[in-house]
């Protein structure tokens, strides 16, 4: 797909199929990830695919959306401090925003493998770590369901609504 009718069409998909996504989507989803670029190529980054039955019941149970109950597969996307570039004006580390690179990196690789998901901020991230400890020391920044569509899945209607260039650019 070309990138601006990727970034154009794709939407937060909250109504899934029970189709399974196939190891080979799944695997060209983390090669994206994978391949997102960091600063200074640090990759302070770990990726969870959350698929045994066992643990998506634990995800679910701390994120009651109705929307999940078909998803068969969440990643998750965290980053660490330690290692990660920290620019040295403001001693400001860049990890959550190599993990938004990521992220922002596998949320449209799901898009253009004709799967649906949605970025959810809204979850217990301390609760999330004490359900699965290897994520303890990680900065939580998405959970993306992922799977194929339901047949009358569509984008909100606030999708298309943008505010004007004026408003959100600015040259100087």
């Amino acid at each position: 797909m070309e990138f601006f009718t990727l970034a154009k069409e794709r939407y937060s998909c909250r109504k899934f199929s029970d189709k399974p996504v196939e190891e080979e989507k799944l695997n060209k989803i983390l090669e994206a990830g994978i391949s997102a670029p960091t600063a200074k190529n640090a990759q302070p980054v770990k990726i969870w695919v959350i698929r045994n039955e066992k643990a998506l019941e634990k995800v679910k149970a701390l994120n009651p959306f109705k929307w999940m109950e078909n998803v068969k597969v969440i990643i998750a996307v965290g980053g660490i401090n330690e290692g990660a570039f920290v620019r040295p004006f403001d001693s400001r580390n860049f990890e959550d925003v190599d993990a938004s690179i990521v992220a922002t990196h596998i949320m449209l690789a799901i898009h253009d493998l004709g799967l649906g998901s949605t970025w959810v901020g809204l979850f217990d991230s301390p609760k999330l770590k004490e359900a699965f400890p290897d994520m303890k020391d990680y900065d939580l920044v998405a959970l993306f369901p992922v799977g194929y569509p339901a047949d009358d899945a569509e984008p909100s209607e606030r999708h298309p609504v943008r505010k004007d260039k004026s408003e959100l650019v600015k040259y100087i």
